[in-house]
């Protein structure tokens, strides 16, 4: 799995100049678009909920001795968790909403890096703009509910003094694990079906998290971060995941003539 994370990683270098190679830009203004009014949107609920929620937090301890170490971990606590939610909610909206206008982009770098002809590779499983908007928001949907799951129960323990540590950095991870899952999906869809994208991101975990790493790392840059985050994330998934499918295929291909 490791081996993977940096195989991930590593695609991003080849992202700017792969979008600029193939003129892929004018394909990001709509999700960019989306992008930066949903970040707009969710930081202005997080700016307005974190001290309300951190405040009701405090209220939790009744005595005095303490009081004050619990209420600056219970703003802490507030704002990382309006931190982590409004950032699972963030991807999970602009990577379902972006799905219909990422997957020719998709197409587009298969057909470059696999010298398939574009038509052959959109042949491969024609959808329509109606049916990758629907598969966008079940796969994000279905992803989001996980990482829900995951995510509560460990905010729980971030009231845990030293502990907090390790669970930030584990929200970190999860949180790119599914980030990444979204960005290979725009690829997946036109060689899987929806179970069997599932599985295929089951086993190729690190691919998953390589990817979803810098995905995370790009919005902590101010800004720039949510323009950028979905051009290079998207390009860099896409890499990586034709090449493993060319990979498997060629296996199978090896197994069938042995």
């Amino acid at each position: 799995m490791i081996k993977n994370i940096f195989k991930s990683i590593q695609a991003y270098t080849q992202s700017f100049g792969l979008i600029s190679k193939l003129k892929l830009w004018k394909y990001f203004f709509i999700p960019i678009v989306i992008s930066i009014f949903t970040a707009l949107i969710i930081g202005f609920l997080a700016y307005t909920l974190s001290d309300n929620i951190g405040y009701y937090i405090a209220k939790i301890w009744r005595w005095e001795w303490g009081k004050q170490t619990f209420m600056t971990i219970s703003s802490f606590i507030g704002g990382l968790s309006i931190a982590v939610l409004g950032l699972i909610l963030y991807k999970h909206i602009i990577m379902a909403l972006s799905a219909p206008f990422m997957s020719p982009v998709s197409e587009k770098i298969e057909a470059h890096l696999s010298g398939v002809p574009l038509s052959q590779i959109h042949h491969h499983r024609d959808t329509t703009f109606s049916n990758q908007l629907w598969r966008g928001i079940r796969i994000n949907v279905r992803n989001l509910g996980k990482e829900l799951l995951f995510t509560i129960p460990i905010l729980l323990l971030s009231f845990i003094p030293v502990i907090n540590i390790f669970t930030t950095v584990l929200l970190f991870l999860i949180q790119a694990y599914y980030a990444g899952f979204g960005n290979m999906d725009y690829t997946l869809e036109r060689h899987f079906k929806y179970n069997e994208s599932l599985i295929f991101v089951k086993q190729n975990k690190g691919l998953a998290l390589g990817n979803g790493i810098v995905f995370m790392l790009f919005l902590m840059i101010p800004v720039i971060g949510v323009i950028l985050v979905l051009p290079f994330s998207v390009t860099a998934a896409s890499i990586g995941t034709v090449a493993r499918i060319n990979e498997n295929s060629q296996i199978s291909n090896n197994k069938t003539k042995l």
